[in-house]
């Protein structure tokens, strides 16, 4: 099950040690006096980019404007959690059981992707600056989607592996 929040209250649902980097370097991305903060800030728009954590995590750290529902997809993961931070801007995100959705692609093991067709209902769920989702392996989630108007959306998501 999704849970989402402020990093401190996602913090306080979450006590495994598997999370404890990614929260460590949240924490960081979300210092407007860190390195992180500073570095997610000076990227130039549409970048997308990799950031090796430790030997089984990584953060891809990421700017774009979010968009029309009808132009994102619905995904999901086998090998890692996605934790999901708005450094700045603001999204939606739809979010369903995988069990419910169907699968018109074959899972992607390099990419660690599995694509989803659009189901006719789903849950939406809005994240603005400083807010962070965690989606398991069975939260079919598709992020990305404008809320009012296409907005700047500085993003980072951790990739926590799963033991």
């Amino acid at each position: 099950m999704a849970i989402f929040g402020s990093l401190e209250t996602v913090k306080k649902q979450i006590s495994s040690q598997q999370f404890l980097v990614a929260f460590e370097y949240l924490t960081k991305t979300l210092d407007e006096e860190s390195t992180e903060f500073k570095r997610l800030q000076a990227y130039e728009l549409n970048v997308f980019e990799k950031i090796d954590l430790d030997e089984k995590n990584f953060a891809l750290e990421q700017t774009y404007f979010s968009k029309d529902k009808d132009r994102c997809f619905f995904e999901s993961h086998k090998q890692y959690i996605d934790v999901q931070c708005i450094v700045e801007g603001e999204e939606m995100i739809e979010l369903e059981n995988s069990a419910n959705l169907k699968s018109n692609f074959p899972y992607n093991q390099e990419k660690d992707l599995i694509k989803y067709d659009t189901p006719i209902n789903s849950s939406s769920l809005k994240l603005q600056k400083g807010d962070v989702a965690i989606f398991f392996p069975d939260d079919a989630h598709m992020p990305c989607i404008k809320v009012d108007k296409e907005s700047k959306v500085i993003k980072t998501v951790v990739k926590v592996k799963i033991d």
